[in-house]
C-alpha cells in the first residue's frame, strides 16, 4: 500500500513539465545523503486511485505532468497510479522518480511518460552533475523506446 507525505507543483524535475510531485513515503532505498530522509519513514495519507483523482483534479489546469516521488516499496502500485492518470486525464503525462538501479521487471515503462533511475550516490552527485549515476529517461509509449535526457539538467 502506498502512503504519500505531501504533494507540490515544482518545475524542475521533469524538464518542460509543469508537474504536480506527490512525495510517496516507506522509502526502502536508504541512500546515504539522501535529501528527503523523512520519506523512508511510513508516514502520511494513503495513495490509491480515488485519493490521486481527488489531488489530481485541484491542480488539473495548472499542470501538464503527474510525478510519483518513490513508490519503490510497492511499484506495481506506482504504475497502476499513473495508468489512472493516463486513463483519466488524457492530456496529463506521467513520471516516476525511483531510487532502484535498474527498472524492475514486473512493471512496463510504456505505463510512464518519465523515468529516474538509480539512487543518489553522493561521490556521484544529484541529477545536476555531469558524473551523476542516475538517469532520467524520457518514454515512447507507442515504442517502448528510452531517451536519455539527463543531460537537460546539466548546466552549459
Amino acid at each position: 500500500m502506498l502512503k504519500y507525505f505531501n504533494y507540490d507543483i515544482v518545475f524542475q524535475e521533469v524538464p518542460d513539465e509543469v508537474t504536480l510531485a506527490i512525495n510517496i513515503s516507506n522509502c526502502p532505498n536508504h541512500c546515504k545523503g539522501c535529501h528527503s530522509p523523512w520519506l523512508q519513514e511510513d508516514k502520511g495519507e494513503i495513495l490509491n486511485k480515488e485519493s490521486l483523482i481527488t489531488i489530481v483534479k485541484k491542480y488539473i489546469n495548472d499542470i501538464t505532468c503527474v510525478c510519483f516521488m518513490g513508490g519503490d516499496n510497492d511499484v506495481v502500485s506506482v504504475e497502476d497510479l499513473s495508468n489512472v492518470i493516463h486513463s483519466t486525464f488524457q492530456d496529463k503525462k506521467t513520471a516516476w522518480y525511483s531510487g532502484k538501479e535498474s527498472l524492475p521487471n514486473n512493471i512496463s515503462i510504456n505505463s510512464f511518460d518519465y523515468i529516474k533511475i538509480g539512487g543518489y550516490k553522493q561521490e556521484y552527485g544529484s541529477l545536476k552533475s555531469k558524473t551523476t549515476n542516475q538517469r532520467l529517461y524520457k518514454i515512447d509509449r507507442i515504442n517502448s523506446n528510452k531517451e536519455d535526457i539527463t543531460y537537460r539538467f546539466w548546466k552549459k
